[in-house]
């Protein structure tokens, strides 16, 4: 039965199983259905919904079946739905919750972060003795920890008699979860005995908080490491845009002989995905072949979606074409959103719709990708389409996240009386972010009135934030009145507000090099400058280029060195380019904010003179410049 079992992985298997247990007679047996249940219910992904009915129909079903199911639902999209067993469990004569129901329906709890059930699972606990258990006491701390009461969690440990070393890591854990680094770090150092799971608790928790210099220590100080360890630190410094480490602690586990595992492959994948690392991605691709991790959905969807943001969505097309392994709703999901940020529209509806007719359900990570398409080429009564039938065929209801792809969809279709009314039938409270797409369509647009009236809400909500006086000023800057503008540079200045600067990177030889707004000159910088001076005399010469002036305070929050736009970093990047890269290899650039009108049309002109291929991924999209045009119309 068990060997039958273990290599059953369809519905329909189980199926023929439980007839053929049925036949035997073998479908009242405890024991035998109970194994079934586990694999319904616990082995397979998708029979859970057939494991509740093995259990309603079984007469009179035991704890451990009980307890299957409170693990089963602890682990669904719905986990506190685990509380129904559980209770029903309380409810028999003769039976009674042990340390498992317990420990399963707490990481219910924790899963869901409902902190009043929680509380309501420790007293019963108490009431059962089992506040005692050191399994049940472990699994309390976590659960306090995921529901933000940090004092509980340290309370539930004090408590404890003899605290062993999983006890020990779960308040360490709980410590990083709630925030509270100092406290981790206090405890670490007290625990009387230390495994692998404490040193890779403590890398995870100082990764998460940013502290990497201490998590580097940390890694150097350890007696022992595995695949998590270095795993830890390669997420942790992608994460935190150190892509240059990233990419060398990848390389140093390869030389050390050690096996990365998913976790490690996606976090350098993130890392190439982030920083444009299209030649190593291209590397990394080839050691998934060949180490055999294609048969890994995740690492699939992480290779789509690093070619994507490495401006290369055709190869991104090919992984998803080609997987040897279901397609997963993160599958089309990510597909989706890479031609979305390539402006490819059409392309994403209709890979939408292919996913419909496959069977999966769209979720509404799905329907915000889609509605970005929509927004970034134009096609505003699909997306329309797509907002309603979202609630009106799948049930999902909108979030605050829909709602702004909406705002941005008429945004950038310049209705923004139609936006500013969508804002405002809005059934859930506009939050900043809502508020401050409008004012970038505005700044786009230029509507000052509009803006006027944005920036008002905005000031009640988020009166410090420079990137809305720097928009309001770039509206006043495109009409020409300077003294608005001045007013706002000058409170600015009063209230030390810091705008972003603007950074863009460039990979030659699979070496990463970044060029940041005002940055104290080097040897690299210095060259990219002495070539674009170059560049610009032949646009001007060749192409009758003239400088967007406009574009100087169009833009200031995006560089932070503002007296010209020939400064500008995407354009030191692509002059970079055109002196380092062998002629016909196509450049490819990414800038962590929105490109500037001028620089958009240096592009351009660059693509024609020089005849090269420039793609360049900007905040909101990839932009692919050939033969003197853009990929994205003039519309981003």
């Amino acid at each position: 039965m068990e060997e039958v079992l273990r290599k059953c992985s369809s519905l329909k298997g189980v199926k023929q199983i439980h007839g053929h247990m049925c036949k035997r007679g073998l479908d009242t047996d405890r024991l035998v259905l109970g194994k079934l249940l586990v694999h319904c219910a616990i082995v397979m992904s998708d029979s859970l919904h057939y494991a509740l009915r093995l259990f309603h129909q079984f007469p009179n079903p035991d704890t451990f079946m009980h307890n299957t199911l409170i693990r089963a639902l602890s682990l669904s999209q719905t986990p506190l739905l685990s509380l129904h067993p559980f209770i029903q469990l309380r409810r028999q004569p003769t039976l009674s919750p042990d340390s498992f129901s317990f420990a399963f329906a707490l990481k219910a709890v924790a899963n869901s972060r409902h902190l009043t059930p929680g509380i309501q699972l420790h007293s019963l606990a108490v009431c059962h003795g089992f506040d005692v258990h050191i399994f049940v006491g472990t699994t309390l701390i976590s659960m306090y920890a995921e529901c933000g009461d940090s004092s509980s969690a340290r309370r539930v440990f004090d408590q404890m008699s003899e605290p062993n070393v999983v006890a020990w890591n779960a308040v360490v854990t709980a410590a990083f979860r709630c925030g509270d680094v100092v406290a981790a770090r206090d405890l670490f150092r007290r625990m009387p005995l230390r495994n692998l799971t404490s040193w890779n608790s403590m890398l995870s928790g100082f990764a998460k908080a940013g502290d990497l210099g201490f998590a580097r220590r940390l890694f150097s100080e350890m007696p022992l490491r595995d695949e998590v360890s270095w795993s830890t630190m390669i997420v942790g410094f992608a994460h935190n845009g150190s892509f240059h480490e990233a990419f060398r602690f990848f390389r140093t586990l390869l030389c050390e002989g050690v096996q990365p595992n998913e976790v490690g492959l996606t976090g350098v994948l993130s890392a190439c995905a982030q920083a444009g690392a299209f030649e190593f991605a291209k590397i990394l691709h080839g050691f998934v072949e060949k180490a055999g991790f294609l048969y890994v959905g995740s690492v699939n969807n992480s290779l789509i979606d690093t070619y994507s943001k490495c401006g290369n969505v055709a190869m991104a097309r090919l992984v998803f074409q080609n997987m040897p392994v279901a397609r997963s709703i993160v599958s089309w999901t990510s597909i989706i959103a890479g031609l979305a940020m390539h402006g490819c529209g059409e392309e994403a509806i209709q890979l939408f719709r292919d996913m419909e007719e496959s069977g999966v359900r769209p979720d509404g990570i799905t329907f915000i990708s889609l509605l970005y398409a929509c927004s970034h080429s134009g096609l505003v009564e699909d997306g329309c389409v797509f907002f309603s039938k979202m609630k009106s065929m799948y049930g999902i209801e909108p979030t605050i996240e829909h709602y702004g792809c909406m705002v941005d969809l008429y945004g950038r279709a310049a209705r923004l009386q139609k936006a500013y009314e969508f804002i405002c039938e809005m059934p859930v409270s506009p939050n900043a972010i809502i508020w401050r797409t409008l004012l970038g369509a505005c700044s786009i647009h230029g509507n000052i009135e509009m803006a006027e009236l944005v920036k008002a809400r905005l000031a009640e909500m988020d009166p410090d934030n420079s990137g809305d006086h720097v928009l309001l000023s770039n509206v006043y800057a495109i009409a020409g009145k300077w003294k608005d503008v001045a007013t706002i540079r000058r409170m600015m200045n009063e209230h030390s507000m810091k705008k972003t600067p603007g950074w863009s990177m460039i990979e030659i030889d699979k070496v990463i090099y970044a060029f940041v707004a005002g940055e104290k000159p080097n040897k690299v910088t210095e060259e990219a400058h002495e070539k674009l001076r170059e560049i610009m005399l032949r646009l001007r010469a060749e192409a009758g280029y003239a400088p967007q002036l406009r574009s100087v305070l169009h833009d200031i929050e995006e560089e932070e060195k503002e007296d010209s736009v020939s400064k500008h970093s995407e354009k030191l990047a692509a002059a970079f380019g055109i002196a380092k890269l062998p002629k016909g290899r196509v450049i490819k650039i990414v800038k962590n904010l929105r490109v500037c009108g001028d620089c958009h049309t240096v592009m351009k002109l660059i693509s024609k003179v020089y005849q090269v291929e420039i793609i360049l991924r900007d905040r909101s999209r990839f932009h692919s410049f050939k033969d003197g045009f853009c990929s994205c119309r003039d519309y981003w």
